[in-house]
């Protein structure tokens, strides 16, 4: 099958107009001007980009990955893959020890069947003073047996952990998660920029949703966020809700960051649901006017999907489009090591996204597949 378009942003370049030839569920070639032979799909006005990858989102579609089910687990993939998301990294908030193995072992499954491309821990090793949506009660510091008893339940699918390196046994579980081959990410953290930096030399790659639930930037002590932007090889995500981050926020990171951008949604099970009343773990979260609160008014992920994140960084932020499609496809791929997507290339998966003029999504294809012909 072979897609043409007005525009193709593989994202390494642009090519106005382009095509991407698929063969079952691979691209084998993608070309400039006209396509070889004339082409089975063809959108005039449309801009072709990767299937978009999010590393962070803990439901959606009413469902949550913490209910530990396949079939909530594939109401959230629905939900978003109809906006674009072709990628998906699990995200399990806080809870006991027992309860994130047994949600790890049942999402693990759904990884060897290809619905998605990990799992993520945004807990339980979190700091009391930076809990945000994450339920106090159940934080705790890290050991090596509970670290090695999550990285075993998750059977290699174990994509990347959240963790306060401050904790008592904090920089030890990042260099065991790193030994792992799991990602360490930074965040739900007081830490300090010296704490934070020795967590980055100790293997720590990513700071989690940068400047929310963590220390905040000063010109005496730049904290996490500080130190995040600073190292060169770490990666930040960015929240692009126009809740979590302030305009300037979101453009002064991701022009620090260029090439280490990851946007994500951050996305509760009120995203494509509308408002109600939802859960977050253990928590109860209020959805009014599609921003997710607990009762304390703090806010409690997003309703967020990739497709509302990229027009939000174009439209909003004055980001260039070349940039922000790189940080919802091939950067946070690069960020957990997913070889196989987040970019149209020859041997890559043949997944694809269709733009219109206004950055909505009109068409999804999955592993070589119609996903929706519009959303």
């Amino acid at each position: 099958m072979i897609v043409s378009a007005a525009r193709v942003l593989t994202p390494a370049r642009l090519l106005a107009p382009g095509w991407v030839h698929v063969h079952r569920d691979r691209v084998v070639d993608v070309g400039e001007g006209a396509p070889p032979r004339p082409p089975d799909v063809d959108l005039p006005d449309a801009t072709l980009v990767p299937g978009f990858v999010d590393t962070h989102v803990h439901g959606g579609g009413g469902a949550s990955f913490d209910e530990g089910t396949a079939d909530a687990a594939a109401t959230v993939v629905r939900a978003h893959q109809a906006h674009g998301t072709t990628s998906m990294v699990a995200s399990l908030v806080t809870d006991t020890t027992d309860r994130l193995a047994g949600a790890l072992g049942e999402l693990a499954l759904v990884v060897d069947d290809g619905g998605l491309a990990g799992v993520h821990l945004e807990g339980p090793w979190l700091s009391p003073r930076r809990a945000g949506a994450h339920d106090p009660g159940l934080l705790t510091t890290p050991t090596p047996r509970e670290v090695d008893a999550l990285v075993d339940a998750g059977r290699g699918h174990l994509r990347m952990v959240t963790l306060a390196p401050e904790l008592d046994g904090g920089l030890d579980a990042v260099r065991r998660l790193r030994g792992a081959g799991v990602v360490a990410a930074v965040g739900h953290t007081d830490a300090t920029y010296d704490v934070t930096r020795a967590a980055l030399d100790a293997g720590a790659s990513v700071g989690t949703h940068l400047f929310n639930a963590m220390r905040g930037l000063h010109h005496r002590e730049p904290g996490p966020a500080g130190a995040l932007l600073e190292h060169p090889d770490a990666y930040v995500e960015l929240v692009a809700d126009g809740v979590h981050l302030h305009p300037s926020a979101l453009r002064m990171a991701a022009h620090a960051k260029p090439r280490h951008t990851v946007l994500v949604t951050d996305a509760m099970a009120a995203a494509g649901a509308g408002d109600g009343d939802f859960r977050l773990g253990t928590l109860a979260v209020r959805v009014r006017d599609g921003v997710a609160r607990l009762d304390n008014g703090a806010v409690a992920g997003s309703t967020l999907t990739m497709a509302e994140a990229v027009r939000h960084a174009v439209r909003v932020c004055g980001l260039d489009l070349v940039d922000v499609v790189r940080a919802a496809t091939l950067t946070p791929a690069e960020a957990l090591g997913l070889t196989d997507v987040g970019a149209l290339e020859p041997g890559r998966r043949a997944d694809l996204v269709a733009l219109d003029a206004d950055l909505r999504v009109v068409r999804v294809l999955r592993q070589g597949a119609w996903v929706t012909h519009g959303s």
